[in-house]
C-alpha cells in the first residue's frame, strides 16, 4: 500500500510539473510573437527621378536604422505611380492592406493619401506647401517634410549673379498639373517684377510639348528658372540641352546637372527628417499632431563647369 501511495505521488508531481512547463512555454511563445511583429509602411512615390529618388532612400535608411535598433521589423512596400492620376490607385492599396503609415512622396501622392484615409497616419515630403495644399486645413492624420525654399533669395541670386537689369525677361518654366509649381511661379514672379524685369510663363501639361515649348523659351529669355518641378526635373536634360546650346542659363530650385546655380535644399537629408518622424509615430506612440511641417536650410551650388562655358562669373564666396 505504502509503494502504491508513493508512485501515485510521483506521478502527480510529474503532471504539475509537465503543467508548469507547458504554461511557460506558451507565454515564451506570445513574448515571442509580440517581438517578431512586423509593421508595414506604404511609399507611394509620383515619378521616377534623383530628387524623390533621394527622398524615399533617406526615409527608408532612417525608418529602417530606428527599428533595427527598436528590435523591429518593418517592410516597406515603394512603388512609383509614374502620373498623378495613377498615385489613387497605388494609395488604395495600401489602405486596402491596412498599412501602418502610408508615406507620400510629392503632391499628388500627399493629396491621394490624405483623401483617401482619416486613420493612417501620412507623412508627406517633397511637398512646398501644406497649407495652400489643403486650402489652409491639414488633416490631422497628416504631417511631413517640406521642400519649400526662400524664393526672394533665390531670385536675387539669379539677379546677382546673372546682372539681370530692368528689361530683362525671365522664363518660369513648369507643368500645370502640378499645383505647387504654380505657388511658386507666383511667388518669384512677384519677386522679379519688383526689379523690373519682366517674367514669361512657360508652361505644359504633357511631356510632348516640353521640347518645342522649351526652343520657343530659349529664342525669348535672358535666363530661365525652373521651380521644384518634379515633371520638368525628370526631363531636365532636355530643358538643359536645349538651354545651353542657346546660351541661356537654368536655375533650379531643385538642384541638379542643367543649372548653372542653385540654393536647393538636400533631398536625402529631407527624406531621412521624414523618416526620423515615422519613428517616433510607429516605435514611440507618437500622432502626427505631435509634428509641425518641417523644412530645411538651403546652400547654395554652382556649376562651375557650366558657368564657365556661359560666361557666368562665380563669386569669390
Amino acid at each position: 500500500m505504502k509503494k502504491l501511495m508513493a508512485l501515485m505521488l510521483s506521478l502527480v508531481m510529474v503532471f504539475a510539473v509537465a503543467g508548469c512547463g507547458n504554461t511557460n512555454t506558451n507565454e515564451d511563445a506570445t513574448d515571442a510573437s509580440a517581438a517578431n511583429e512586423t509593421l508595414t509602411v506604404g511609399i507611394c512615390q509620383l515619378m521616377v527621378h534623383d530628387s524623390l529618388d533621394a527622398a524615399t532612400k533617406g526615409f527608408v535608411d532612417a525608418l529602417g536604422e530606428k527599428a533595427q535598433e527598436a528590435g523591429v521589423e518593418v517592410e516597406f512596400d515603394t512603388q512609383v505611380a509614374g502620373d498623378a492620376n495613377l498615385c489613387t490607385t497605388v494609395i488604395n492599396t495600401f489602405t486596402a492592406k491596412d498599412v501602418d503609415l502610408i508615406m507620400a512622396n510629392a503632391t499628388p501622392a500627399l493629396l491621394a493619401a490624405a483623401s483617401a484615409t482619416d486613420s493612417i497616419p501620412v507623412l508627406g515630403t517633397s511637398v512646398t506647401d501644406y497649407t495652400d495644399t489643403f486650402k489652409g486645413s491639414i488633416p490631422a492624420n497628416v504631417t511631413g517634410t517640406s521642400d519649400a525654399v526662400p524664393f526672394d533669395e533665390q531670385a536675387k541670386m539669379m539677379i546677382d549673379t546673372l546682372k539681370l537689369v530692368e528689361g530683362d525677361v525671365v522664363g518660369v518654366l513648369y507643368c500645370t498639373n502640378e499645383s505647387n509649381s504654380l505657388i511658386q511661379y507666383e511667388a518669384v514672379k512677384a519677386l522679379f517684377e519688383e526689379a523690373g524685369i519682366v517674367v514669361n510663363a512657360y508652361t505644359f501639361s504633357e511631356t510632348t510639348e516640353l521640347q518645342a515649348l522649351v526652343t520657343k523659351a530659349a529664342g525669348e529669355i535672358k535666363a530661365l528658372y525652373v521651380p521644384s518641378d518634379n515633371t520638368v526635373a525628370a526631363n531636365d536634360t532636355v530643358v538643359g540641352t536645349i538651354c545651353n546650346e542657346n546660351k541661356v542659363p537654368v536655375f533650379t530650385s531643385y538642384g541638379g546637372a542643367v543649372c548653372y546655380a542653385s540654393l536647393a535644399i538636400d533631398y536625402y537629408e529631407l527624406g531621412r527628417e521624414t523618416g526620423l518622424m515615422a519613428a517616433e509615430i510607429l516605435l514611440n506612440g507618437k500622432a502626427a499632431t505631435d509634428f509641425e511641417v518641417k523644412t530645411l536650410t538651403p546652400t547654395v551650388v554652382y556649376n562651375n563647369e557650366l558657368c564657365e562655358a556661359l560666361g557666368i562669373e562665380v563669386p569669390a564666396n
